[in-house]
Parts: C-alpha cells; sequence; structure tokens
C-alpha cells in the first residue's frame, strides 16, 4: 500500500518544488496534481516535480478529456513515460462539466466521450497506428513514432458507477476523489475488479483514492482505506488552507 500527498492547485506554483523535495525525502511514494480551470497546468507542473525529484512517482488527477486532443494527450504522456521511465501516473477523466462548458468543450455524452479517449490513448502508447470514427474521437492513421518502452499506469478518475466501471473494463483501475468513504472505496474496488475480469484482461487493477484529514487523523486514515481496499491513500489538505507540509510530516 502506498501513501502520498496532493499539492493542490490552490498553493503557489513556487512552492511545488519544495513541496516535491520534502515528499521525496520524507520516503513518501507518490505526490499528486490536480489540473483545475483555471490554474496550474498538470503536465507543465508534472514535468518540473519529476525533473527536481529523482525516486518519487507524480500523478496527474486528472486531466480533463475534452480540453485535449487523444494525440496530444499520447504524445505528452509517452513523454513523460520516456523522460521519467515508471515515475508518472497519468489519470483521466471527464472534467468538471461547468468548466468544460465554459471552454466550449462540453460533451453531450461524457463517458462516451471518455471510453473513446482512453481507448485511444492507451492503443497509441501500446504503439498502434489508429484509425477511429467515433461519435467524438476521430484519428486517421495516427500513431506515436516512437515506441514507449515502459508504459505508465492509466488510471480513470470518477465516482459515479459507470465510470469506475469503464476503470476497470478499460483502464488500469480507478482513481476516486475526496468524497469517497472507505464504503465507496470497497463498492469501487469490487466494481473495478469484477469489469476487469469480465473484459479478460489479466492482471489486477489499482485503486487510489484522495483522503482530505488533518494531520492529527493522517495515519489513522490512511490504516482505514488501506483496509477498505485501496492501493494508494493520497492525503490532501483542505481548499481553505492547502500546503500539504504538515501532512508530509505527519506520515513521516
Amino acid at each position: 500500500m502506498r501513501t502520498g500527498v496532493v499539492f493542490r492547485p490552490q498553493s503557489p506554483i513556487g512552492r511545488l518544488r519544495e513541496v516535491a523535495g520534502l515528499a521525496e525525502e520524507a520516503g513518501l511514494d507518490e505526490l499528486w496534481l490536480w489540473e483545475d480551470c483555471f490554474l496550474h497546468g498538470g503536465l507543465t507542473s508534472a514535468a518540473a516535480a519529476l525533473a527536481w525529484t529523482e525516486r518519487l512517482h507524480v500523478g496527474i488527477g486528472l486531466l480533463p478529456v475534452p480540453l485535449r486532443n487523444p494525440a496530444l494527450a499520447a504524445m505528452e504522456i509517452a513523454t513523460l513515460a520516456r523522460l521519467f521511465p515508471g515515475r508518472f501516473r497519468p489519470a483521466l477523466g471527464h472534467g468538471v462539466q461547468d468548466w468544460m462548458g465554459q471552454v466550449g468543450a462540453r460533451a453531450e455524452s461524457p463517458t462516451t466521450l471518455l471510453r473513446e479517449y482512453t481507448a485511444a490513448v492507451l492503443g497509441l502508447l501500446e504503439g498502434e497506428r489508429l484509425d477511429v470514427e467515433g461519435r467524438y474521437v476521430r484519428l486517421a492513421g495516427v500513431g506515436l513514432d516512437e515506441p514507449v518502452a515502459d508504459i505508465p499506469t492509466l488510471l480513470i478518475g470518477g465516482r459515479g458507477p459507470r465510470t469506475v466501471r469503464l476503470a476497470g473494463e478499460i483502464a488500469d483501475g480507478v482513481l476516486l476523489d475526496a468524497v469517497a468513504t472507505p464504503d465507496v472505496v470497497r463498492a469501487a474496488r469490487n466494481a473495478v475488479d469484477t469489469a476487469r475480469a469480465e473484459a479478460g484482461i489479466e492482471g489486477a487493477s489499482e485503486v487510489v483514492v484522495f483522503v482530505e484529514t488533518s494531520p492529527a487523523d493522517a495515519a489513522a486514515a490512511v490504516e482505514r482505506y488501506a483496509e477498505a481496499g485501496a492501493d494508494a491513500v493520497i492525503l490532501q489538505a483542505p481548499e481553505d488552507h492547502p500546503d500539504p507540509a504538515p501532512l508530509i510530516a505527519a506520515l513521516t
């Protein structure tokens, strides 16, 4: 079971290097970033955090799929996977629908978009040359010129039952946000494992959960969610006090 913290986008981006260093020095497994509109870019922030550390895994939870063409997303994920093998952990998701509407990218069927998009990104990362004519994703003879030797674990972020099931059916697992209770984690664990088995996909699925908590309850929170079936428990501070340093100290 892995532990980590969230660097919330409400924190000054100038503190990212310090926080990444603290997390690595403390022996945490993972540092997760968000790509909330209209704050720090997730991929650029992840690249910086990876470059400033040597062991720490860095995740983005999550990349809103309406904002990028899947070919571009595959190019960016592949670049970070090549530069920092085994350390980049991307997650894809619907994004906040109001924000997607603000930028003119809101999909009529977010689940259809997420299914088509995830399949395309995975296919490109696996070296396929794709011709796709979907409802939302359209690719004509698209393939990455350079293969990805170490394809990163790709999660789907979501909380609804259809999205959680999709995460097990087509991706490597699910990322649950901080509204998830231990019972929600148990249900998600069962749903993704069942969907993965029914899809005939070998290997275990992953359940990663963000947990908003205080430093005093950090250790107990990790234990509760680990017992519920989470593979990684990622602690986050509240929005009004987003500094993750006290949580890092509590996990040391």
